[in-house]
């Protein structure tokens, strides 16, 4: 049994609780390599009335104490399109939490901070970051921000300016917890925590996420938030394979359809071959030359001599 409350189930009951932010900003401290403190918690939308996204996803929005935005989500089921998903949250709010009539430069500095557990994409690694840099065609150089706009904007770097994702799939880790990410990324995939976690944050994990502190309704609950997840995962599972058996019955009934036709279309050749060479033979037989034969039945000379040949 899971010593510790899943991440998804904590965002969803426990970490809205400012005396639980030291959770949310440990995990956004050791991921952003810079210190997060979370100022609040901003409406997102997280508390889905739809039975399927109860278990299937969970996010949330956060204020950070310089006035950027930071959205967390965590994702169960797969979604093909989820980097257009991605795509359209951030974008979203950088469009609703800026005023009408304001400056662009008013607009807010975005993270998407997204936990999956499914195999989204084709990559090695288990942990990704994107953001936005403008590089030369022809130079290949990187176009900076000028001095005025680096005052202005109290930023060093184009890109600082952009929406920034990160991607963590957690369930493509499997090794030993090396470092504070690696350790956070072992909790997210396990639900337990490293013997000697030293990431910020997972130490309010161990103190505030055990299993013991919940109550018997709220142990009902969750064991169901979980009953729910497995039974997601063998949905997937399931669909995945009957797709590949329904898969390889097309391929092996396309294969046989596919043998039939060229097993026609070979007899038909061999048989248009065959009464080309009979004419052929019969023409020769006539006194033909070669190249009248040859305009009457399609066939090269070469083909011709070798008819003769084989005759003979």
């Amino acid at each position: 049994m899971e010593n510790y409350i899943r991440f998804d189930w904590a965002m969803k009951r426990l970490l809205r609780n400012k005396a639980n932010y030291a959770v949310l900003e440990g995990l956004l401290t050791t991921l952003l390599e810079e210190k997060v403190t979370i100022h609040k918690l901003l409406e997102s939308e997280s508390n889905q009335e739809d039975e399927f996204d109860k278990y299937n996803r969970v996010d949330m929005l956060a204020e950070n104490s310089q006035g950027e935005l930071v959205l967390i989500e965590v994702q169960n089921n797969n979604e093909y399109a989820y980097f257009q998903r991605m795509l359209f949250g951030a974008s979203k709010l950088v469009t609703e939490y800026i005023n009408r009539g304001e400056g662009y430069e008013k607009v807010r500095k975005v993270y998407s901070v997204n936990i999956v557990y499914f195999s989204l994409g084709h990559g090695k690694d288990f942990v990704y970051h994107g953001k936005t840099e403008f590089i030369g065609i022809h130079e290949g150089d990187i176009l900076e921000l000028s001095p005025f706009q680096k005052q202005t904007f109290k930023v060093d770097k184009v890109s600082q300016l952009y929406p920034e994702y990160y991607i963590l799939k957690v369930n493509d880790f499997n090794r030993v917890a090396r470092t504070p990410l690696e350790e956070w990324i072992y909790y997210l995939n396990t639900g337990n925590v490293p013997e000697h976690a030293t990431a910020p944050g997972l130490d309010t994990v161990k103190e505030q996420l055990k299993l013991d502190r919940m109550s018997r309704e709220e142990l009902k609950a969750y064991y169901k938030h979980l009953d729910n997840i497995v039974i997601l995962r063998d949905n997937i599972m399931t669909e995945r394979a009957e797709g590949r058996a329904e898969g390889r019955a097309e391929g092996r009934a396309e294969g046989r359809a596919e043998g039939r036709a060229e097993g026609r279309a070979e007899g038909l050749a061999e048989g248009r071959a065959e009464e080309k060479a009979a004419i052929a033979r019969n023409l020769k037989s006539l006194g033909l030359s070669p190249e009248q034969i040859a305009k009457a039945t399609g066939l090269t000379k070469a083909e011709i001599n070798q008819l003769t040949t084989d005759h003979q």
